[in-house]
Parts: structure tokens; sequence; C-alpha cells
């Protein structure tokens, strides 16, 4: 068991980790969040460093304050001050973005996002990012991109038709409309939306009972749910077939069924 611990704690983003859970939190609560440059290299670093560490089984990303993140911090594009050095091209930020959506998507331990506030934009896509969405009745969601005269981004175009279908998803795309926490929830963007007061509670809840799941069953089952829509029906089988005998050779497979006939609980070990 790993003692609560501060792993990260940069001006703009804050890692920390308590037993086999990591939270991460963009710390930019001023301007809800916004993701300036350090912030992206702190996500990159931070979700390759996880994606090594056997030992996680559970990620959580929220946001400090009363935002989850109002999207990528526009500021770093519009240049500095007279004589400052000029910013790096657009398309070399839009490639760190990539990274880092990319990185997300390919952590293998399951994924909540915690949302307490407004979730816009690259935000909004960081959160749909996740494996799963716990949003505060508070919680707004947008596709704010054409407001700004911009195109999706952070896996956007991606995401949203495996979400809710191309039709819904090119209404959000087109109009950027700001959704409640409610209505992201009846579209199917989000799992749960809880009271406010209630979200540390029930993301805690969620966590410990992930935590204690059997991390090679779920990470198996989380890469085979992100792969289905490229595969047929019968490559699909192929592939569960191969994950499952994985399984039944595991020392977890074999305490789930000593538990059983104990009724106990099972303590999983991932091996």
């Amino acid at each position: 068991m790993h003692r609560s611990a501060i792993l990260l704690d940069m001006s703009f983003l804050i890692v920390d980790r308590h037993d086999s859970i990591v939270t991460v939190t963009l710390n930019q609560p001023e301007k809800k969040n916004a993701i300036n440059t350090e912030m992206w290299v702190g996500l990159l670093d931070t979700f390759r460093d996880l994606r090594r560490d056997t030992s996680v089984r559970v990620v959580i990303i929220t946001g400090a304050g009363d935002g989850f993140c109002s999207g990528a911090d526009v500021s770093a594009f519009l240049g500095g001050a007279p004589g400052a050095e000029p910013s790096p091209h657009p398309l070399h930020s839009m490639r760190r973005t990539k990274d880092v959506a990319l990185a997300l998507h390919e952590l293998p331990m399951p994924t909540i996002a915690k949302v307490n506030g407004v979730a816009a934009g690259a935000g909004c896509n960081l959160a749909l990012g996740c494996d799963l969405i716990i949003a505060s009745d508070r919680a707004r969601f947008s596709e704010i991109f054409p407001k700004r005269a911009l195109s999706l981004d952070f896996g956007g175009a991606w995401i949203l038709p495996r979400l809710i279908g191309l039709h819904r998803a090119k209404e959000l795309a087109f109009f950027g409309d700001i959704l409640s926490a409610v209505d992201a929830m009846e579209i199917g963007l989000v799992n749960r939306v809880v009271p406010h007061d209630e979200l540390n509670v029930t993301v805690q809840e969620w966590s410990d009972r992930l935590a204690a799941g059997p991390p090679l069953a779920l990470t198996q089952s989380k890469a085979m749910l992100n792969k289905s829509m490229g595969l047929s029906m019968e490559e699909a089988l192929d592939v569960e077939a191969a994950a499952q005998a994985i399984n039944l050779g595991t020392a977890d497979t074999a305490e789930a069924a000593l538990a059983f006939f104990e009724r106990r609980d099972a303590v999983f070990e991932g091996r």
C-alpha cells in the first residue's frame, strides 16, 4: 500500500497519489484551468509515466476551484510582450495536443473525469476522453470551437460520434452550445450527475471500487472496448477469447474463485 503523496506540484498542475489512485488536478483556477504550455507538457509527461506504472489502478482528472477546464489557454497563441521570443507555430502546439490526447487514450487503467464546473473546448474533450465521467450539477459542457472560429480538437471529432452518434456530434460541433450537466447525461456524454456537495464522495466511491477490481481483466476490457468499432464481430470474438485465456491463467482469477467459495471479497493483486 502507498501512503498519500504528491508526485508532481508544478505551478499549474498537481499530481497526487493515495494508495493505487492518482489524481491529476489542473491548477489555473483564475482562468477556469485553461491549459497553458506548462500544463500541456506536464500532462504529457504524467500520462506517459502513469502508463508504465503497473501499481496505479485508477486515474482521476479534475480542475482546481470552480471549473474543470475552459480549454486551451489561447494567450500562448497571441504572442507576448514586444521584443519577447516569438511563440511556436500553432502546428507545433497542435502536435503536442495530439500527443496528450493520445497519451490519455492509451492509459491502460480506468480513468475518471471529475467535472466540477465548466468543461469547454479541449477541456470538454479532455473529460470525454476519460473512461467515465461524473459531473457536478453545476458542470457545463461545450464544444465551443465554432464560437472561436476553430474546429474540433483534442480528439473531439473521433470521440463525439462514438459517444452520441454522428448527427448529435455535428450539432454540438456546429453550434458550440452550452449543455447543462443533466442535458449532457441525457444524450450520453456523461455517466452520472450528482449534487455538487456529493461529487468528491461519489468519485471516491467509484475509484475505490475500481481500485479493488481485477486490474488485468479491467485493462483488457478497456482495450477491447476502445478498439471494438474497428473490428468485425468475428475479430472481436477472437480478441475476447485471447483475453479470457490470459485471465484464466492469472492468480487473480484463482483468487476470485476461492473468494466465491469462501464467501468473502476477493483481493486482487494484478498477477
